[in-house]
């Protein structure tokens, strides 16, 4: 059986793109002559796609000039009518449901359409289901994403997040696992990761249970970007790691197989598994926004899916224009909304004799993040399963408790069978209340002492190595303390991606750009070890603001997603920093004025002409070190006044965060007070900004 493949079908560039109409549009592959049509809401900006052919029997579509809003075409064969807006049958109703090709907008503003070949690759070799028995299929709920199923003999352990945080130090458990949990991932048989996310992919679970089996099968799909591309540097010693194809049947006995699918929206990084034992299907989505490109099995035994949402820093770490506490308040709730509906149509659809919503408990935990905790409020189970029961209430729904257990050969043959799911006893702990966060936080802020940060030149080292330019785009970046509050003894910079320069005051060219606020220790972190940016987007550790308002998708792709696999060599830049055999400097304070010139009295004449003075330019030479006072930035706040724009980053706080002073400087003379807190750095000249 040959694996699943995503085929480009048809490729329009920017100015066909906005030539299509509002509604329905036929386009036809000049090479194959093949037709299409591409429906278009130039209000939502929402595209959808098919081919341009009826599931009844063949034949063609035509426009329907009955329907003015043209969201309706007919077949030329038996006049059958399809919404292409929704992809239903509207005549006859009820009847069938077109399938709907991936759109794929690119950076240059064309797109393509997608087609996944075969569109429903279960359905090779079916096996017809065999009556289970009491006891031989149970599912137990662990914590979050983390699902141990007992099929037959065999024990499959989904995505174990057992320990420790994700994404830095943003995410943490909300459940507490059982106590044995660790004891039951050890003796999996084999255990399915879906994607490279860190509350998916646990190294510190992963790292406990290599010390006891390293050499358990863990499988992970065929992503472009590698689930495990990380593995070698985190120093976790696992042995058995086996990439499969997309849509191919993995036998593992005569019983039990399993098929893991692509993600239609992140076919990189996002996968979702169906597992079959004899001819029961249990199909788990986990966090894919389009799994498999929306075609998925129906009737499927046991359902599993995420629900929560919040998985984003959009809104909540935004501030400046729209960004209020209100208007977050307003915009998460629609949001939320909107993910409970969609799930709930599409268990609806799929119509799984059982469904449990898991993969959404997760807790912005840290004292530090209570803004966050109380901004980015998420959906609960009960409230999608209650929606799910009125909408579709012949499908059983399951909300888990750490440690309960379902016995799916008991409830299907009676799904009101109430001995059918064991919950934990009544003194068993659901919730967390600790997670050991200096552990953590400390191995994070241990980064902050590093070699590189001497040198002011990591900046330039580090976003070469990254490989993002020729894009439009200047963005500040500043290090804070835990409140998001600049340091006095961090860095802060511009970074012109259009042509990779690190200016120290914003070009003059019309250019978007965007302020950035790093917690130190995170970023130095990532930065030291290269690893992506989700652990500071989707992880809260940052606060962001940018003008005009609108979503960078090419630039948070390209560090979210695109980074080099291997991080960059750190020891090669101190030789090369030491062979130089020069001081470092205390950089410039970025003038961050739109399209204005720097011109005030204050401000480092750098003019051949001048003389150099300590108060306009850092002493460079080896045997006067610069020690002037820092000086503070004092400019009156930039408020953003951009119409809104959507917000889409791979899915990814406080509104008070300050806007870029670019007012003259003031100076400051009052004696440096160093920072003592134990999450902020000891200062040090050479890196203060001024």
């Amino acid at each position: 059986m040959s694996s699943q493949r995503a085929k480009v079908v048809l490729s329009l560039d920017a100015e066909a793109v906005d030539s299509l109409k509002e509604g329905a549009n036929f386009k036809k592959n000049r090479e194959d002559g093949i037709c299409y049509i591409i429906y278009k809401d130039k209000i939502t900006n929402v595209v959808k796609a098919c081919k341009n052919q009826c599931k009844h029997q063949g034949g063609l579509f035509i426009k329907d000039m009955e329907d003015l809003d043209s969201r309706t075409v007919k077949c030329t064969k038996h006049n059958w009518k399809l919404n292409v807006s929704t992809m239903k049958y509207v005549n006859p109703p009820d009847s069938f449901l077109q399938d709907e090709l991936e759109v794929e907008i690119l950076n240059d503003g064309g797109l393509q359409l997608v087609e996944l070949s075969p569109v429903d690759p279960w359905l090779a070799d079916p096996r017809e289901p065999v009556e289970l028995q009491e006891g031989e299929v149970k599912v137990m709920y662990l914590t979050h994403a983390c699902m141990e199923l007992q099929l037959g003999q065999s024990r499959f352990m989904f995505d174990p997040w057992l320990k420790g945080p994700a994404f830095a130090r943003g995410w943490w458990l909300l459940h507490e696992p059982p106590a044995d949990s660790l004891d039951r991932l050890c003796a999996a048989d084999l255990i399915y990761i879906s994607h490279m996310h860190s509350d998916h992919l646990s190294y510190p679970t992963l790292k406990d249970l290599s010390e006891r089996r390293p050499d358990v099968p863990i499988y992970v799909g065929d992503t472009s970007r590698p689930v495990f591309w990380y593995l070698e540097q985190s120093q976790v010693k696992l042995t058995n790691i086996n990439v499969v194809p997309f849509g191919v049947w993995q036998n593992i006995n005569k019983d039990l197989r399993f098929m893991i699918l692509m993600d239609g929206v992140h076919p990189e990084m996002d996968t979702c598994i169906i597992v079959e034992y004899k001819g029961h299907m249990i199909l788990n989505t986990v966090d894919c926004t389009r799994p498999n490109g929306g075609r998925l099995p129906q009737n499927v035994d046991l359902m599993l899916s995420d629900f929560a949402g919040g998985a984003s820093g959009f809104p909540v770490t935004f501030s400046g224009g729209k960004y209020s506490d209100s208007w977050k308040a307003e915009f998460i709730r629609n949001e939320r909304k909107k993910l409970l509906n969609y799930k709930a149509a599409l268990v609806k659809s799929l119509q799984p004799k059982i469904y449990c919503p898991f993969a959404g408990y997760f807790v912005e935990a840290h004292p530090s993040d209570r803004y966050i905790k109380d901004t980015n409020a998420k959906n609960s189970a009960e409230d999608l399963n209650a929606l799910i029961n009125k909408v579709a209430p012949d499908i059983k729904t399951w909300t888990p408790k750490p440690g309960a257990v379902l016995d799916l050969g008991l409830a299907l043959r009676d799904l009101t069978n109430s001995e059918a799911i064991t919950n934990p006893p009544a003194s068993a702990k659901i919730y967390k209340d600790s997670w050991d966060f200096n552990l953590y936080v400390d191995e994070l802020n241990s980064a902050i002492s590093s070699d590189i940060f001497k040198h002011q030149n990591w900046t330039q080292f580090y976003y070469n190595w990254a490989g993002f330019q020729n894009y439009n785009l200047v963005v500040r970046v500043i290090e804070t303390d835990d409140n998001f509050e600049p340091l006095t003894v961090g860095y802060d910079y511009l970074v012109d991606f259009l042509d990779l320069s690190f200016p120290t005051k914003r070009p003059d060219r019309e250019h978007s750009y965007v302020e950035i606020k790093n917690r130190i220790g995170v970023m130095r972190y990532l930065v030291l070890h290269g690893r992506l940016w989700d652990d500071l987007y989707i992880g809260f550790q940052n606060y962001i603001s940018r003008d005009p308002d609108i979503y960078h998708f090419k630039f948070w792709n390209h560090f979210q997603t695109e980074l080099p696999v291997h991080r960059p060599d750190w020891d090669q830049f101190l030789l090369q920093e030491t062979s130089t055999q020069q001081p470092d400097t205390p950089l410039e304070q970025p003038d961050t004025s739109p399209e204005q010139p720097d011109t005030s009295p204050e401000q480092p004449d750098t003019s051949p002409e001048q003389p150099d003075t300590p108060t306009e330019q850092p002493d460079t030479s080896p045997e006067q070190p610069d020690t002037s006072p820092e000086q503070p930035d004092t400019s009156p706040e930039q408020p953003d006044t951009s119409p809104e724009q959507p917000d889409t980053p791979a899915e990814r706080p406080d509104t008070p965060t300050e806007q870029p002073d670019t007012s003259p400087e003031q100076p400051d003379t009052s004696p440096e007070q160093p920072d003592t807190s134990p999450e902020q750095p000891q200062p040090w000249s050479y890196c203060v900004v001024l």
